[in-house]
């Protein structure tokens, strides 16, 4: 048996993104997601469902499968938003979304470029940023930990981007989802010679990791680091493997301030999509290529 889905399809930053625009149970989200993400489907990085926000100056709810916060999922949704505007070439709005992952009301400013939508993002603010040497498998790993109320980015300086730094960043994702609790972990390589990221990012509750092609959230944790480790305004376009994502982290005399992230969103696909209603059998710890990431189920 076949359950229909109607769907939206982006590209922001190569992180490719799929929004639910039909009402279904939460406790179908991660069943959906599993399928919707997979490569025999209408394949992406990450899925979320479009809900009508209980606050009334939201323009809408977006609820990530996992629960996590993504910036640019909100970025997809304020586009398609705007999109239903028949907004003109450099036509601009502003709107308030309601998201999972944080209590704080999302800003979004949306304008229209030919065939993409330019958008800015108010991020969350860390909790709590910190440095912390820790030994694992056998070497002393230098962790920047940047805490949210629901989900962690540990950034870790490296000069490459090499084949065991990312089995390390791996094994370090998976063993801080089964300890920690949190609903997103984040392991962020960065290269400052050349301002590179190479975004790792885990979901317990789908178990997935993903090597992104581009992350907002991370971009924005990055901003957040460099601004704290350099006591000063922070403005980076950041490079990643689908394109570039700007940060802009304040810090004044009282610390942190705010963060948004700029960056591009094309809508690529829309119609509907077929599930079956059974719940997916994944094998435990079976490994597949994912677009130009990883995607794992885990043990």
């Amino acid at each position: 048996m076949k359950q229909e889905i109607e769907f939206i399809k982006f590209n922001p930053t190569q992180n490719m993104t799929v929004l639910i625009k039909t009402s279904h149970p939460a406790e179908e989200y991660q069943h959906i997601a599993s399928r919707i993400m997979s490569y025999d489907h209408v394949y992406a990085e990450q899925v979320g469902f479009i809900v009508p926000p209980l606050r009334r100056e939201a323009a809408a709810h977006l609820h990530m499968a996992g629960g996590e916060f993504c910036g640019n999922a909100c970025m997809a949704l304020a586009a398609y938003i705007a999109s239903e505007q028949e907004m003109g070439p450099q036509d601009f709005t502003e709107l308030l979304l309601e998201v999972s992952g944080t209590e704080q009301l999302i800003a979004c400013q949306v304008k229209k470029r030919l065939n993409e939508y330019d958008c800015q993002v108010t991020m969350p603010l860390p909790k709590q940023i910190e440095r912390q040497t820790i030994k694992y498998e056998g070497i002393d790993l230098d962790l920047i930990i940047v805490r949210y109320e629901e989900f962690i980015h540990i950034v870790v300086e490296v000069d490459e981007f090499d084949d065991a730094i990312q089995k390390r960043a791996q094994n370090l994702a998976r063993l801080l989802g089964l300890t920690l609790g949190d609903k997103l972990i984040g392991i962020l390589l960065y290269k400052p010679q050349s301002e590179e990221l190479a975004p790792l990012i885990y979901v317990p509750g789908l178990d997935s990791l993903i090597w992104e092609r581009g992350c907002g959230s991370g971009t924005a944790s990055l901003g957040a680091y460099l601004a704290w480790k350099t006591g000063r305004e922070i403005t980076a376009r950041i490079k990643q493997p689908g394109g570039s994502i700007q940060v802009v982290a304040q810090f004044d005399e009282k610390g942190l301030g705010s963060i948004h992230i700029e960056g591009s969103v094309g809508i690529v696909a829309q119609g509907k999509a077929f599930i079956d209603v059974q719940h997916l059998n994944l094998n435990k710890g079976e490994a597949h290529e994912y677009g130009h990431g990883f995607y794992q189920t885990v043990e």
